[in-house]
């Protein structure tokens, strides 16, 4: 088991997962509360479009969306997003990770949304503030309150689907698991139990401090 332990660096590949995780975790946020501000925005348009996008990306799996990164707008419309061959698929894997969660990220925000009360909104709208304003300066700040834990249970699922990065060519733990089980079959379980482990230990710390987060910020009503 040891041989097998320092032929592979195991701790690389979830190195390169969390890395993932961290860079398309902001992405998506920002990403996703663009679209949360379309969604509860007065204008029409802006409403239709993030419930278009909303609606067509959280509906297409995530391995497609990969796919159409790397062999559609890398492969054929030639765009590269660093000179760096490596580095090239692993931000390619970032972007493609960051706009499919930010359709969730937006879903998150927007419940946020719908616990602020209704005269917040019309007190904002009453003393003046455009909708900008009103949002970031009295809905946003209690809607992420309220959206703690759909956010991290968004999180939660980033994490795991940060192994989907193997269709951008990205060296991440599920591909590495994949060529161990290939070259020593015999020890499969002993493999599938020690990724499982390493997922345990980054997604449990999560859901912790999520539901402690969310307590501490749950406004009383």
């Amino acid at each position: 088991m040891g041989e097998l332990l320092s032929q592979y660096d195991v701790l690389g590949a979830f190195w390169m997962n969390i890395k993932l995780t961290v860079l398309a975790a902001v992405g998506s946020f920002v990403i996703g509360l663009v679209l949360a501000l379309c969604r509860i925005s007065p204008i029409g348009s802006l409403q239709k479009f993030g419930a278009a996008y909303v609606n067509i990306v959280r509906n297409t799996p995530l391995t497609i969306i990969m796919v159409i990164g790397v062999l559609g707008v890398w492969s054929q419309l030639q765009v590269q997003l660093s000179s760096d061959f490596d580095f090239n698929f692993f931000l390619y894997a970032v972007a493609c990770l960051s706009l499919y969660h930010a359709s969730f990220v937006c879903e998150a925000i927007r419940s946020g949304v719908n616990t602020v009360p209704l005269g917040q909104a019309e007190a904002a709208r009453a003393i003046g503030l455009p909708f900008m304003d009103a949002a970031r300066l009295v809905i946003l700040p209690q809607a992420l309150r309220g959206a703690v834990t759909p956010l991290g249970n968004t999180l939660i699922a980033l994490t795991k689907n940060s192994t989907v990065a193997a269709a951008a060519s990205v060296a991440e733990v599920s591909g590495m698991m994949k060529t161990m089980m290939e070259f020593r079959p015999d020890v499969m379980v002993f493999i599938f139990c020690i990724v499982a482990l390493g997922f345990c230990l980054i997604v449990i710390p999560i859901g912790i401090c999520t539901t402690w987060l969310s307590d501490r910020l749950a406004v009383a009503r």
